[in-house]
């Protein structure tokens, strides 16, 4: 075995890569729950992508048998509903697992100097992750599919003078049709996946070259002993290999819970409409895009003008790619930040939810107000972290790292 390494290390770094990013690579020795979320995110990556191959195998990307293949893989494929059903919890997995990974990353400063780039990378496979669940959406060819593709798409006709063109493009036809099903199953079945495998190595990679954040927000490179090894760190396997085996362990029972017990999850995974097949001539009584859209949705419906309603909903993700030059704190953790960093946190978070839970529901006055509210506390957390950041007392960092 070893002259066998030894031959493949000749010709590839096989030995140099399992050292750098795992037997060698030291991660800070006081990691907790909350970094589950990054080695489970890659555990639904890899799951979306097998479950999606098989579904390829037997789905016709066409307006005429979309929804007939999808009812074919239910019903008469070997074992297809639970691969369908692994995809579509899947799909709702990845967006959960995502959310607490940059819930971290702003509970501890994972994005301040020098993970700039970390973060860069990990807010650009978030949005390559949103436009492939968009993709994906249209594809089962659903009442919901078809009028939530419409919504979203008809966004682009308020960009002023291209905008009726750029619509067109998008759609490749007039109105929705199998051209537009044809062209979103080729992004997300090709396209998107090949862009969102390379982010996820180069957001590794970088990671890596910089180290890992940890709770203290503590450079653990920074004290090392006579060997050059941090005092703070251990080795990410078999350290933290094992104990990411106990996280993957309980998420695979709460997922297998979702999959087998509550696949649609009251509508909010697989929504009801969408067991009807698409009809143009049909609209839904109450058309929402799927859960992980809805914070921005409701931003959306939130402006009374329709193209400041779409530049708001765009703002709302690019000010994430920003946020490293807004926070102005001399420490990265909230465990040592002032209790103005805490309470806009909090603020935040509240508001986030709130508009998620708002674009689901159908508009009324009230909740438009409550809608309007929450955009002005979620961009004001942004707007005014250069100002209570830098104004707020900040408790002392120890010098090395706690439990």
């Amino acid at each position: 075995m070893s002259k066998f390494m030894e031959w493949v290390d000749a010709r590839f770094p096989a030995t140099q890569m399992w050292e750098d990013h795992l037997s060698k690579y030291y991660a800070p020795k006081n990691f907790n729950f909350f970094y589950f979320f990054g080695s489970l995110a890659l555990l639904v990556l890899v799951n979306q992508l097998l479950t999606g191959v098989w579904l390829t195998m037997s789905f016709t990307p066409s307006a005429e048998e979309a929804f007939t293949s999808v009812e074919y893989i239910m019903r008469d494929v070997e074992y297809g509903w639970i691969i369908r059903y692994l995809h579509s919890t899947g799909a709702s997995a990845f967006f959960i697992v995502v959310y607490l990974h940059m819930f971290r990353g702003l509970l501890y400063g994972s994005y301040q100097k020098p993970r700039e780039l970390v973060w860069i990378f990990g807010m650009l496979i978030y949005l390559c992750l949103m436009a492939e669940a968009f993709m994906g959406y249209l594809l089962p060819w659903g009442q919901m599919s078809y009028w939530g593709a419409q919504v979203i798409i008809s966004l682009f006709g308020a960009i002023p003078v291209i905008g009726d063109d750029l619509t067109q493009w998008i759609r490749g036809d007039y109105l929705i049709s199998g051209i537009t099903l044809n062209r979103f199953f080729a992004l997300h079945v090709i396209a998107l996946p090949i862009v969102l495998l390379g982010l996820v190595v180069l957001h590794i990679l970088a990671l890596h070259e910089v180290g890992s954040n940890n709770p203290d927000g503590i450079e653990i490179k920074k004290k090392k002993d006579a060997n050059g090894k941090p005092l703070d760190g251990i080795p990410f396997h078999p350290y933290y290999t094992v104990k990411d085996i106990v996280g993957v362990v309980v998420f695979l029972f709460v997922f297998c819970a979702v999959v087998f017990f509550f696949p649609e999850m009251g509508g909010y995974f697989l929504e009801k409409p969408n067991f009807e097949q698409a009809n143009a001539f049909k609209t839904p009584a109450h058309i929402a895009p799927v859960w992980y859209f809805t914070p921005f949705y409701a931003i959306l419906r939130a402006v009374p003008d329709k193209l400041l309603g779409v530049i708001a909903m765009g703002a709302a993700i690019a000010v994430l790619f920003v946020l490293p030059w807004l926070d102005r704190s001399p420490v990265k953790s909230m465990r040592y930040k002032g209790w103005l960093s805490k309470l806009w946190l909090l603020v935040f978070c509240i508001a986030f939810l709130a508009l998620g839970v708002l674009g689901v529901l159908s508009p009324t006055p009230e909740r438009t107000l409550l809608s309007r509210v929450c955009t002005v506390l979620y961009f004001a957390f942004f707007i005014l972290m250069p100002f209570y950041t830098r104004m707020e007392k900040t408790k002392p960092v120890p010098e090395r790292v706690t439990g």
